[in-house]
């Protein structure tokens, strides 16, 4: 059965057509690349932070994973920080895929941009079954304050108390480098 699939990502990637390409990639293939898109738009956002905090949520209900679109800007997006925190709160596998290698509507490819994973994290919990959202400002991690803290499978001892980067447990993926036409199913499997 095909998985129900969040897709995160900067409003510039559609515009400059690099979302799209993985977003509807299905289309081109006869067994609908093993996921219904269950996205929605950016712009939404001009309904103020609690509409787009529902929004979001309502878009992901009944949604089992999550795919960041990683482009140039996209770590910085608050909105696209808080679509993945929230994933990881409802449980959703969650994966970043790079689309910088992906040609834009004018031809160009990009360098990688940077990993959203590398700027939010979780502050486990003493006794291992609490995380508590953190975001990293450029100098300090801190609290997240789109989120509060939320529970988690129960960590190890080694890892209880201790503050972790969401890319030491969330893959990333090329989608050209690593083929996701013929590839997504599997990574979100």
């Amino acid at each position: 059965m095909a998985r129900r699939c969040f897709f995160s990502f900067h409003y510039q990637d559609v515009i400059d057509f690099r979302a799209n390409v993985v977003r509807k990639h299905n289309i081109t293939k006869d067994n609908n690349g093993g996921f219904f898109d269950a996205s929605i738009w950016e712009s939404a956002k001009k309904q103020g932070d609690l509409a787009l905090k529902r929004l979001i949520n309502s878009g992901l209900e009944n949604t089992t994973a999550s795919a960041v679109l990683i482009g140039s800007g996209t770590h910085a997006r608050r909105w696209v920080q808080y679509e993945i925190m929230k994933s990881l709160e409802r449980g959703n596998l969650v994966i970043g895929i790079h689309i910088n290698g992906i040609r834009d509507r004018h031809g160009n490819v990009l360098s990688q941009g940077p990993n959203p994973f590398d700027f939010l994290g979780l502050h486990i919990s003493a006794d291992g079954h609490t995380g508590s959202p953190i975001i990293w400002n450029g100098k300090t991690w801190g609290a997240y304050s789109d989120l509060g803290a939320f529970k988690i499978a129960q960590q190890p001892a080694d890892k209880r108390g201790k503050l972790f980067q969401l890319s030491t447990w969330l893959p990333t993926y090329d989608w050209v480098t690593d083929n996701g036409f013929d590839n997504f199913a599997k990574w979100i499997a």
